[in-house]
């Protein structure tokens, strides 16, 4: 077993704190990465605060991991020592169901094992990315490719692939209208990805205090929810909408913004119900849909992308002993876009 640095969580209510966690002996069919740089996603922060369910503490969170490859099982074929690796939100599922066959593990029907939070192969629980060191089964580890630094590729793992999935899975291209409710962490990313796409690109945000900014990553246009004329203009406008925020909002508005057999897809997460009138669906044979990450044949299809296109996400690195600090700003809406988490200053 491998000691290795790292911050965790002690319980739901108490701040993260440095520690140090044991990481399996590599296996012939897994990978041992230094991690470099790890994103700060809200899910860590619902996670470790108990939002989504009761957690074993302590908890080191983090799925968007970057680094380099230092040892290899005896078996692996897809990665070797030196190549520049990430792992994102899960880092094994079961193989063999038809979700799984079909390169979609996120939905595995046995469930896939999360990359902290979650029961592992070995009956102890997975420790996420805020450490140095990671043990990865090969094939849930992915190839950053040149062009894209480490720092700004960490977001990738899980911004990048859960607004790319969408995207790409409701054919976000030229001639469609796609919509983005917010531009945080996951906003930002469907903004980037979907004006590489070649769609018309419009962020509805509650003010216009980013409006500069949305403009600047690919947006064509920007709207404030909160000025009530936004609804009323834009109303049977689009082909797509994607919901990148973890608080409860109006879903029946939104849903009004859609053209005949338009989809509104859901990516994040609040922890409370959200609910929708029925005629807001039936009224224009509208959709309202999820979606979560990608699978692992997608993830570097969406890496390989954002290379081609030149694509990163907005961060700010931040050195471990400001991770507390970098919850409470994500919270506040305090961050553009991205917190990363230089893991070399796990000391």
């Amino acid at each position: 077993m491998l000691t290795v640095n790292a911050y965790a969580a002690p319980s739901a209510t108490e701040d993260l704190v440095p520690t140090t966690i044991q990481r399996r002996d590599v296996g012939p069919h897994d990978v041992l990465i230094e991690i470099k740089f790890a994103g700060i996603c809200h899910s860590d922060i619902h996670t470790v605060r108990g939002d989504w369910g009761p957690q074993s503490y302590p908890l080191a969170p983090g799925h968007e991991i970057a680094g380099i490859v230092t040892e290899v099982g005896s078996a692996v074929t897809k990665h070797a020592v030196g190549d520049r690796v990430g792992v994102g939100c899960m880092v094994n599922s079961c193989g063999e169901c038809a979700n799984c066959q079909a390169g979609e593990e996120q939905y595995c029907l046995k469930g896939n094992t999360g990359t902290y939070g979650a029961v592992d192969r070995d009956g102890t629980i997975t420790q996420g990315g805020y450490s140095t060191h990671v043990v990865v089964t090969e094939d849930f580890v992915v190839r950053i490719p040149e062009g894209i630094e480490l720092d700004v590729a960490a977001p990738l793992l899980c911004a990048g692939i859960t607004t790319y999935s969408p995207l790409r899975h409701w054919n976000a291209g030229p001639g469609k209208k796609v919509a983005v409710v917010g531009l945080g962490g996951l906003g930002h990313m469907a903004v980037k990805i979907a004006h590489a796409m070649g769609a018309e690109v419009t962020v509805l945000s509650q003010s216009l205090k980013k409006q500069e900014d949305g403009l600047r990553l690919g947006a064509d246009h920007y709207f404030a929810t909160s000025d009530e004329n936004t609804f009323t203009e834009l109303a049977g406008s689009f082909d797509l909408i994607i919901n990148t925020v973890s608080a409860s909002i109006d879903i029946s508005s939104y849903l009004q913004l859609l053209r005949l057999d338009g989809t509104m897809v859901n990516v994040g997460a609040p922890a409370e119900p959200l609910p929708v009138n029925a005629f807001a669906l039936i009224g224009g044979r509208r959709s309202f849909a999820g979606s979560m990450i990608g699978g692992i044949r997608q993830t570097q299809e969406m890496l390989d992308f954002c290379a081609e296109h030149h694509l990163g996400a907005e961060i700010e690195v931040i050195p471990a002993e400001k991770i507390n600090e970098a919850y409470e700003r994500v919270l506040a809406s305090d961050v553009r876009y991205r917190f990363v988490i230089d893991t070399a200053t796990l000391v």
